[in-house]
């Protein structure tokens, strides 16, 4: 059984290392740890040795351990597609969408969130790689989609996302995160409100921390690889 402690130990010194590195501010990531299919006990160890932020994928799943967990005062992330029939169910248990990729879905979110919680935050996945099966809009309908939010209150739209072609090269990697940095900063020109770049897994996320990785998604790295 893999150690959780030390390899939530050896995932940060990395970070804070790569932050060093790239000129980044110390704690300027953010670790996601990606807990799809991880049972609720190596939620907790996790939680108990300072992990705050967690990802999951499938919603029903996800309740079963948000609602068990609600006292610990952690942070939910839901990174899988999100399905137009489970808007309701996100928008009330989670604290942030990372897998935003329809103005239909923002809609539902903002309508469905709760009047007694905060805005649920919200990151634009892009698909950077132009990969046809996978989710993400193109960095040219990202403007249109921002306009057409603007003025829903219920939800926050806090950055962008991707989850660009996997490849082993690191200055290859870089080159894909940049993409998403330099749209980043685009849309950030006229108003300066976003603030997050959710990219970069266990297998790439030093590169992407070079590139201005705000949160980091790992699951791998903390609780070793899925039976």
């Amino acid at each position: 059984m893999r150690n959780i402690a030390k390899s939530l130990e050896s995932l940060k010194q990395r970070i804070d290392r790569a932050e060093r590195r790239y000129g980044r501010e110390s704690g300027a990531v953010t670790v996601l740890a990606v807990s799809k299919t991880r049972p609720v006990q190596d939620i907790i160890t996790a939680a108990e040795h300072g992990q705050r932020d967690f990802g999951e994928n499938y919603v029903q799943e996800a309740i079963a351990k948000i609602t068990s967990l609600n006292h610990h005062g952690l942070v939910w992330h839901f990174i899988g597609p999100v399905q137009s029939n489970k808007t309701s169910t996100i928008a009330e248990y989670f604290d942030w969408v990372h897998s935003i990729d329809r103005i239909k879905i923002i809609k539902r979110l903002n309508d469905a969130r709760p009047d007694n919680l905060v805005p649920i935050n919200l990151c634009v996945q892009i698909n950077i790689s132009k990969e046809q099966n996978k989710s993400g809009i193109s960095p040219d309908e990202l403007e249109q989609l921002l306009a057409e939010c603007a003025d829903f209150s219920r939800v926050r739209i806090r950055g962008l996302m991707t989850l660009p072609k996997p490849c082993d090269d690191f200055e290859q990697q870089r080159m894909q995160f940049n993409e998403l940095k330099k749209l980043f900063e685009k849309i950030n020109m006229n108003c300066g409100q976003y603030d997050t770049l959710s990219m970069g897994t266990s297998n790439d996320f030093e590169a992407a921390i070079a590139e201005g990785s705000t949160i980091v998604r790992t699951g791998t790295a903390i609780f070793g690889a899925r039976s």
